[in-house]
């Protein structure tokens, strides 16, 4: 690419914000050229808003420190300045499907972190190694919003990685009732352990929303495009329950899935290994070598030792076995606010620039 695309990034300064920029430091086709984020935080540096709560476990990069950090609500300015935006804002849902959809209508592309259209009809929620020929829904949802560049994409829950593309590399044998439950990191709910304290040493068995978008989720990923919106998918079945954990980053999930036609567990792990997409045909920046792994150890995956596999872009399962009740069982782990998160975002960002849906204003 001659020249980077120009980047803002909205809600820059919580937990998700601060990883797209950690994320987008060297980036060889994207550069942050606009921070964004409440009346409060703007007008102050970058440096200065964040003050003490910057949550990476690598330095700020020097080039943001001391950028003004705009107001996310001036809309016309912030998108005059960029090619297209990240979104990561803290606000009530119907503030970020007004706020989303006002920065599409200025010409400017969103690619969403935020859960607010995930369920918007003609609003594509894409994992771009599962479901890139959703991106079709674009066009429908430019012709809503008068558009001929401006359009929302989002990607799905950050738990939901850590099982969903393991269905997806099955779908042959037909996968008809999963049972999961899902293991969260505390970053999850944007928060560190200086931050949360109780968490140390601590579980608890809630998190809000967290247990409809996992079951409904993975159905409209796995869904088809019909009349300009996404038909969900009728199976599998899927039950899940949602636990907070004291671990900082990784969401584990212990799975329990039947089929249609039972493969055998070596046709399973043959499938897992050999699954790839579109971003790594098309041998996109972020795009894992390997989207997922499969370890043969008794116990793995481990957070400490397997949630940066492919720098987090990838997925890890382990622990397959046949079951007393379902077909099989394994264990799943994903990096949550890297492929679960703001990762997931820039692959996103990645394809739909390759694809020229993403281009210089």
């Amino acid at each position: 690419m001659e020249k980077k695309l120009r980047v803002g990034i909205l809600g820059a300064t919580g937990m998700v914000g601060q990883r797209f920029i950690a994320l987008l430091e060297n980036h060889p086709w994207f550069e942050v050229v606009a921070v964004a984020a409440s009346p409060r935080s703007a007008g102050k540096t970058y440096e200065d808003a964040v003050g003490d709560r910057w949550k990476m476990d690598t330095p700020m990069p020097e080039k943001v420190k001391k950028m003004i950090v705009l107001n996310v609500n001036d809309v016309e300015h912030v998108a005059s300045q960029v090619d297209f935006v990240f979104s990561a804002v803290d606000m009530t849902k119907e503030e970020i499907k007004k706020i989303e959809e006002d920065y599409a209508k200025t010409e400017t592309p969103v690619v969403s972190n935020n859960s607010a259209h995930r369920w918007t009809e003609d609003v594509p929620m894409v994992v771009p190694e599962i479901n890139p020929e959703h991106l079709a829904l674009i066009e429908t949802q430019k012709k809503r919003l008068g558009t001929k560049r401006g359009f929302i994409v989002v990607k799905p829950n950050c738990s939901i990685q850590s099982y969903t593309p393991a269905l997806v590399a099955l779908k042959e044998f037909g996968p008809k009732v999963v049972v999961a439950t899902t293991y969260q990191a505390i970053s999850g709910a944007g928060k560190t352990f200086k931050e949360w304290p109780e968490m140390v040493g601590n579980i608890i068995p809630y998190i809000g929303g967290e247990e409809e978008k996992s079951e409904q989720e993975p159905l409209r990923i796995m869904g088809k495009v019909v009349d300009g919106k996404i038909e969900k998918a009728q199976l599998p079945v899927i039950t899940t329950q949602c636990i907070r954990v004291p671990v900082l980053n990784g969401h584990t999930a212990a799975v329990f899935v039947s089929f249609e036609k039972k493969p055998t567990k070596e046709q399973i792990i043959e499938k897992w290994r050999s699954f790839s997409g579109l971003p790594q045909e098309l041998n996109l920046p972020s795009a894992p070598k390997h989207f997922i792994q499969y370890l043969e150890e008794d116990n793995r995956p481990q957070v400490a030792l397997d949630v940066n596999y492919e720098n987090g872009f990838g997925v890890s399962f382990g622990r397959l076995r046949e079951d007393t009740v379902f077909d099989y069982k394994f264990v799943g782990l994903s990096h949550n606010t890297i492929r679960g998160a703001a990762g997931g975002a820039v692959l996103i960002a990645e394809l739909l620039t390759a694809q020229k849906y993403i281009e210089a204003k």
